[in-house]
């Protein structure tokens, strides 16, 4: 196991959560600590892809932690403590791509980034967007070209019903991560859409 401290911030794009926790389990194998973070949405909405409670539990045991950070206050101390090595934000949405592209920190998770970024150590974005091809493609593009910002593949993930959804490629976080680690964009960075 790589003696690496890996957060994984959850927003709320709830039908990619299924996906997210697969590769998370596998991170689990992968790397000695994984700290979970939630969106206060994330932490309390249940949805026709589950409860809140259920993805809550199924985070502790894939993690072995039972301090989810799911508050501003949690979320803060993240850099001070200099308690993580990266942070995945997986997935990632429209709206968390916005604030993080403003700097504006008033979620669990853009407070947990920014604190993180004061370490000058890498985030990884894994996006999940119906507006990815859209508004929010300058906000991607803001991000990209921020240091310290790394961008799991994505694609187009249904171009003819849903021409500006994007989504990445959460298999490939783990390979994201390692080199984000070395200060390096895993390549490609855009996909062949899903058809």
């Amino acid at each position: 196991m790589k003696d690496i401290s890996v957060g994984v911030a959850m927003c709320g794009s709830f039908c990619t959560h299924e996906e997210v926790m697969k590769t998370l389990s596998d991170l689990a194998e992968e790397y000695r600590t994984i700290i979970p973070i939630l969106s206060s949405e994330t932490g309390s909405t249940d949805t026709r892809f589950g409860t809140a409670e259920n993805l809550r539990k199924e985070l502790s045991y894939i993690t072995k932690n039972q301090k989810i950070i799911d508050s501003i206050v949690k979320a803060e101390p993240i850099g001070p403590g200099k308690l993580l090595d990266v942070l995945v934000v997986a997935p990632c949405t429209g709206n968390t791509l916005a604030k993080l592209a403003m700097g504006i920190a008033d979620t669990p998770v853009t407070m947990a980034v920014k604190s993180h970024l004061r370490n000058e150590r890498p985030v990884v974005v894994a996006i999940s967007t119906n507006d990815g091809l859209g508004v929010a493609a300058k906000n991607i593009g803001e991000l990209l070209s921020r240091k310290h910002y790394y961008f799991v593949p994505f694609r187009q993930d249904n171009p003819m019903d849903k021409p500006r959804s994007t989504v990445a490629d959460m298999e490939q976080i783990s390979e994201t991560i390692d080199k984000a680690l070395e200060g390096e964009q895993l390549q490609p960075i855009l996909l062949a859409p899903s058809l």
